[in-house]
């Protein structure tokens, strides 16, 4: 194989990471903003259970949850490898996610949710028009770290056949017995992939940031 076929084959590999990603990243996004307002204006009792989801999930390890999606379940749900994958990753990432939003909701004042609700705001609007504009904004630093850790995290999924990247180096580094080259090439492309990412949403970050005034 030549080298030009050799880095177009594991490149090609791009198109499995970015749908397990682009599956993993926003449904961890929605469960965990659900999450997030549940457990900061749910109740003492909805804090605690969610708390301790919180923990369980964050305590396994993406690999072990894939696996027990994968083949422990596999009984009785018929999931493909990609979609076993992408739900694992999901999950997990919404543990991390929640953890995000809700300490960006706990930097809101308490005090603007007291004002909003002075002035005739139901709670609902209170937490819609005041809370979560201002939380989305200190939040995306941290959510950006995340979808690099989604991106990187999505390498997993080769355990269970997934020809994304790392399974394609995978295969051409035992085809051409060049692992050097092979694995050097997956980890430029995954550079390239957060790299870009953390740009972009380092561009939103900045629109988005509140002006101080001197």
């Amino acid at each position: 194989m030549d080298f030009s076929r050799f880095i177009q084959y594991i490149a090609s590999g791009t198109a499995y990471t970015f749908g397990v990603t682009l599956i993993a990243l926003p449904s961890g996004l929605l469960i965990g903003l659900v999450l997030a307002f549940a457990a900061v204006y749910g109740g003492k009792l909805a804090g605690k259970v969610l708390d301790l989801l919180s923990t369980i999930l964050r305590g396994i390890p993406p690999i072990v949850l894939l696996f027990i999606l994968y083949f422990v379940m596999s009984g009785t749900i018929n999931l493909s490898p990609f979609w076993a994958g992408s739900i694992s990753l999901g999950i997990i990432s919404s543990a991390y996610q929640m953890e995000i939003f809700r300490g960006a909701i706990l930097s809101v004042s308490g005090e603007q949710m007291m004002a909003s609700r002075a002035i005739g705001m139901s709670k609902m609007q209170a937490i819609r028009y005041v809370v979560l504009p201002q939380m989305i904004r200190l939040a995306i630093p941290s959510w950006s770290n995340e979808a690099a850790i989604v991106i990187k995290d999505s390498s997993l999924v080769y355990a269970i056949g997934v020809p994304e990247i790392l399974r394609r180096a995978q295969l051409i580094s035992a085809s051409t017995h060049q692992p050097f080259l092979a694995y050097i090439t997956a980890a430029l492309i995954y550079f390239v992939l957060v790299f870009v990412t953390n740009r972009l949403l380092g561009q939103v970050e900045r629109k988005l940031t509140i002006p101080v005034n001197p």
